[in-house]
């Protein structure tokens, strides 16, 4: 993807105005040498996305001082993202040019050295504070002192990198507070001479170029948005031209261009990146004008078809209009227009979205659809800190949501629907397993969310650790499958006869069954168990969360003051089509 240039990024970032973004970010940036312009790349960036950023930028190589001193200007800061890159000649010193001059011994002793002091500034850095650490891996040079040889070498210079990388990757592989940055690959896909200007680093000691900041930019927006919890959720795909060559209403099943000979391999790569994607968790829709069955009969019967009807969470192939598609697939699936990414070939039709839905995010696509898989596997709009087993079944979940939706309509009424579809409430505990999912339900529930408080997965850890709290979450199945950890509750019990709802959220996934009311009837009984009294909550309204607004009255709270008091001795009741159960 082409960037703006390095001043245009500088010259934006004194006109930035983000006082009106809700959502905001302080981001340190620390580095052993000069990284000009990326903390204001990182603003413009951040505000093109509705991001307030704030920046600290450490004083040239005084990464080690900022990190050890407790009482530096970093800490006073207090980001909420550091990022932290110290280049590969800064890591090994003299031996950078000359690491043959050791012996075989000394090159792995100097190996485990190097992994360990680098493991310890960053665990240092995150024992001092609350605060996420990118640490940016190390970038392997193509040059080697030994030439052709390299490989003869034992255990040689490339060698030497590779493991100290691989052992940092290692280190902090399940770490909630380390994230490493394969800045390495960074280099070897925009290119080595590209990336590396030797004029610019004996100039100015910089070891990225000017040209190539933007890019870096790019690629640290991904953790930004990862942080916050705002990545997308789904893929709303058009059919012709865009997951196939050629118009399937005038060119015919047979005449569609998709396949492995060209142009249908084009589509076809595309086809095998997205049904990755939707392996990783991203759910995917169709919004199509098309002839309903010439198109089904693709999807369904054609050979080199990559993505099946089962495979999409909604199909909208009509003849209405894309906006009134897209809204209708976001409401069928129950999530925010904001949530969704919207490709299609035709400048046409995408113009018209981004005008009458500016919150999705349609993609310009490329007249060249050989450039498709290119444009998607660059989009940062998916970025997660962490993928947990809910996000791999996501795709399963969402095909059985579309069964569930054929229920309903055919069902005489809404409760008979809810009869029928046998739910099963599983209250778990928090635990190791089921963190970072409720932490990332903190982060990404809007609709169904009390309070909207943002949690990461350290502050659930804390939570867990601490006896006067109650941290659980809830699994919903039906007879339809597995809706996965759909709920989350978290209790501060500090006042032992008045407990605090601090955090009571549903996924939109499984809102409208009721589901709730299972679960706040498990936290009433542990009160009572405990000998509490009465259970106070708070509603703060957001722009989202209006269907949890009469949540609290709905079930027997009465308002006093700016809460909401239940007293656990009143009789609360739970639908018969519900079974709750618990660990």
């Amino acid at each position: 993807m082409k960037e703006e240039k390095l001043s245009y990024y500088v010259n934006k970032a004194s006109e930035l105005n983000n006082s009106l973004f809700d959502n905001k970010i302080r981001v340190a940036i620390l580095s052993s040498f000069t990284l000009n312009g990326l903390a204001e790349t990182i603003q413009v960036k951040c505000a093109e996305k509705k991001i307030q950023c704030f920046t600290y930028v450490g004083n040239y190589n005084q990464y080690n001082q900022d990190i050890l001193n407790p009482q530096s200007d970093l800490y006073k800061f207090k980001p909420d993202l550091t990022f932290l890159f110290i280049d590969t000649r800064a890591l090994l010193k003299e031996l950078f040019h000359h690491p043959h001059s050791i012996s075989v011994g000394e090159r792995k002793t100097l190996v485990t050295e190097k992994t360990n002091e680098v493991s310890i500034l960053a665990t240092k850095f995150s024992d001092t504070i609350k605060s996420k650490l990118v640490l940016a891996n190390f970038s392997i040079p193509t040059f080697s002192p030994y030439g052709i040889s390299e490989n003869k070498t034992d255990f040689g210079f490339h060698r030497m990198l590779n493991e100290i990388n691989n052992n940092i990757a290692d280190r902090f592989s399940k770490s909630d507070s380390v994230y490493v940055y394969d800045f390495d690959k960074f280099v070897t896909k925009f290119g080595e001479k590209n990336v590396f200007d030797y004029k610019q680093f004996f100039f100015g000691d910089m070891k990225i170029s000017i040209d190539y900041i933007p890019y870096l930019a790019s690629e640290m927006i991904s953790y930004v948005i990862g942080y916050l919890g705002i990545s997308k959720k789904c893929i709303v795909l058009d059919l012709d031209n865009t997951l196939w060559g050629g118009i399937v209403g005038e060119d015919g099943f047979n005449g569609i261009k998709l396949g492995p000979e060209p142009p249908g391999n084009a589509f076809l790569e595309f086809q095998k990146t997205l049904l990755s994607f939707h392996q990783r968790g991203i759910i995917l829709a169709i919004n199509s004008k098309n002839n309903y069955d010439d198109a089904i009969e693709v999807i369904r019967e054609h050979p080199y078809m990559q993505l099946r009807e089962d495979n999409f969470a909604s199909l909208k192939i009509n003849w209405n209009d894309k906006v009134s598609n897209l809204k209708e697939i976001a409401s069928e699936i129950n999530i925010g227009l904001d949530s969704i990414v919207f490709f299609d070939d035709d400048p046409i039709n995408r113009e018209y979205v981004r005008v009458n839905l500016p919150q999705v995010e349609t993609v310009e696509l490329p007249k060249d659809p050989s450039e498709f898989t290119n444009v998607l596997q660059h989009l940062n709009e998916f970025s997660i800190l962490k993928i947990t087993q809910e996000d791999q079944r996501r795709g399963k979940m969402y095909a059985e949501q579309r069964n569930r939706s054929d229920l309903e309509k055919s069902a005489p009424s809404l409760e008979e629907f809810l009869q029928q579809l046998d739910v099963k409430v599983s209250i778990k505990n928090a635990n190791d397993f089921t963190i970072p999912r409720i932490s990332q339900l903190t982060l990404k529930t809007n609709q169904f969310n009390l309070t909207t408080k943002r949690y990461q997965e350290s502050d659930i850890k804390k939570f867990v650790q601490d006896s006067s709290y109650l941290v659980g979450c809830a699994q919903v199945e039906d007879k339809f499958g597995d809706n996965g950890i759909t709920g989350v509750f978290i209790v501060d019990k500090k006042n032992p006869k008045e407990w605090h709802l601090d955090t009571f959220l549903l996924s939109c996934r499984v809102m409208g069954r009721e589901v709730e009311k299972g679960i706040l009837n498990y936290i009433i009984n542990k009160a009572k168990e405990s000998g509490a009294q009465k259970i106070r909550a708070e509603f703060i309204p957001t722009q989202k969360n209006k269907p949890v607004e009469d949540f609290l009255p709905n079930c027997g709270f009465t308002k006093e003051s700016d809460s909401w008091v239940y007293s656990v001795n009143l009789p609360f009741e739970i639908p018969n089509y519900i079974t709750v159960s618990a660990e």
